[in-house]
């Protein structure tokens, strides 16, 4: 299963293990549980003295297999092979079993170990998700902190009439005692918020005591990081309040156009940003949505940001890089099918259309991207551009024209994705030319058409573009004096990571030069 080279790293990080833990595994007679049972003999051979492996394990899902410290009730599982993205994931699952601390802040571990109820949590991953991990790892650390949670990892892949059946059609998508509990990229911090009910009125009470800032920035993103940077390094006061940070770049794949670096991926270039606005003596604030701006009352005054959750911030300037987000087609049954077939991330949830039918909405390099990799997992692939040429690069076009299993309608316009029994079976559309419509048949719709600026809550506020865009100056500047944006909410034209973090460093770098001058 593991060559000589993962099988020497994983010996390495297994030295860190100082508890000792059982693996117990239920098999079957599958190919799946024959690895399953490899894995498990590399791992427990590599750290015998800490590792026991049983494969006596009566589990109803096969193969699956239990971590289970000696003298405790932890309770978690992992259903089928936790491989690819979720390599590490297993990787941590066995050092914090055996007691290595992860690397979490203490009062979120005292949270979860305060936790009280019966939480038996099932997520469901898939081995190409990048957004999975950050939830496997979150629901297994709580499962291993506190004897209350029972967390159960299932590889959906691998539980196909199970994924089918339950009609799990997204990942990760998380059920708490049967129930849909949350989907999609949630932090350890969420999913605790969401089961501590008073987590956010304290929050908020904290939030509020804070002193002003010289610089607050709000959202987290490539430009939201980049100003906190060049601000905290002008030495000044400075925070980001931010929902997550990393914004949107948490979800995207490759990453191979950002200068210096030859190619990383989203979770990593988020974490990296993160990392390195910590370097510095900034108050990240995570988990804040700002909901309304107000304005100084005169010149040279406090600006004030108020959060969802009721707190408040203050600042002498402010730099709005909320980013934006995927836009909707905004045609029936998209939300009604929203996680029943229709998706926004194809690296997610194209496993779990294996061998079925699926479109993609959006002929540009998102779209385009996407039909090429869907096209080699999924039965065929229909793409639907509204313009009357794909506006995708050339060089994607020529890829997607040359496989076998795609078709392409241009001037054709979304009308509906229509569904039957609480999921997807068609979508339809409109030739621009003719005007005929058309009802294509298929099990899953992914839409591709671009973004949409996170600004609803500055309207009336700050001036924005017919787009929903922050107008701002060759500087940042928005028409509020102290007032500053960057990053993708922002008018500056082309939507990419580089020219967000550079718009990020020129807001601070203003922000800065106002703050002298005033």
């Amino acid at each position: 299963m593991l060559d000589n080279q993962l099988k020497a790293q994983l010996a390495a990080y297994l030295e860190r293990v100082q508890q000792p833990f059982e693996l117990v595994a239920s098999l079957d007679d599958s190919e799946t549980s024959a690895k399953m049972r490899d894995l498990l003999q590399t791992i427990q051979s590599l750290r015998s003295d800490k590792i026991t492996l049983r494969t006596d394990g009566n589990d109803a899902r096969k193969p699956s297999f239990l971590l289970q410290r000696k003298g405790t009730d932890t309770q978690l599982r992992f259903a089928g092979l936790p491989l690819g993205h979720e390599f590490t994931s297993l990787v941590l699952a066995l050092l914090w079993t055996g007691g290595h601390p992860p690397k979490v802040e203490q009062d979120v571990i005292d949270q979860i170990k305060a936790l009280d109820g019966d939480f038996n949590f099932e997520v469901y991953m898939s081995l190409t998700c990048h957004n999975c991990p950050d939830v496997v790892q979150a629901l297994s650390l709580m499962a291993i902190l506190n004897p209350k949670i029972k967390t159960t990892v299932i590889e959906g892949g691998a539980f196909q009439q199970e994924v089918n059946e339950r009609e799990i059609m997204a990942v990760p998508m998380v059920l708490m005692n049967g129930s849909v509990f949350g989907t999609g990229r949630m932090t350890i911090e969420e999913i605790v918020a969401k089961l501590d009910t008073g987590a956010a009125l304290r929050e908020a009470e904290k939030i509020s005591a804070k002193d002003a800032f010289d610089v607050l920035v709000i959202g987290g993103g490539p430009a939201g990081a980049a100003a906190a940077v060049y601000a905290a390094r002008k030495g000044i006061r400075t925070g980001v309040a931010a929902e997550r940070f990393g914004g949107q770049v948490n979800d995207t794949l490759a990453i191979e156009n950002y200068i210096s670096v030859l190619e990383t991926d989203g979770p990593k270039f988020a974490a990296a940003l993160e990392a390195h606005t910590r370097a510095y003596d900034v108050d990240i604030m995570n988990l804040q949505r700002a909901e309304k701006l107000i304005p100084a009352a005169q010149p040279g005054g406090l600006v004030e940001v108020q959060l969802a959750n009721g707190g408040s911030l203050k600042a002498k300037t402010v730099i709005l890089s909320t980013g934006a987000r995927w836009r909707n087609v905004n045609v029936p049954g998209e939300a009604e099918y929203k996680n029943k077939g229709v998706a926004y991330c194809p690296h997610c949830d194209g496993p779990l259309f294996k061998g079925k039918r699926v479109a993609v909405i959006g002929g540009g390099n998102s779209g385009i991207e996407a039909a090429i990799d869907l096209a080699g997992l999924v039965a065929h692939v229909t793409v639907v551009e509204f313009a009357e040429q794909l506006k995708a690069d050339a060089v994607l076009v020529k890829k997607l024209n040359s496989l076998p299993n795609v078709t392409v309608h241009t001037n054709a316009q979304t009308t509906e994705i229509t569904g039957a029994n609480g999921k997807v079976n068609g979508l339809r559309y409109k030739d621009r030319v003719t005007g005929e419509e058309h009802h294509v048949e298929l099990e899953g719709v992914f839409v591709q058409i671009g973004l949409v600026p996170n600004t609803e809550w500055l309207k009336g506020t700050v001036e924005l573009s017919k787009f929903g865009e922050i107008i701002v100056d060759a500087k940042g500047q928005t028409n509020l004096p102290g007032v500053f944006a960057a990053g993708d909410c922002t008018t500056v034209p082309y939507k990419q990571i580089v020219i967000a973090a550079g718009a990020g460093a020129t807001a601070a770098l203003s922000a800065f030069d106002h703050l002298i001058r005033n």
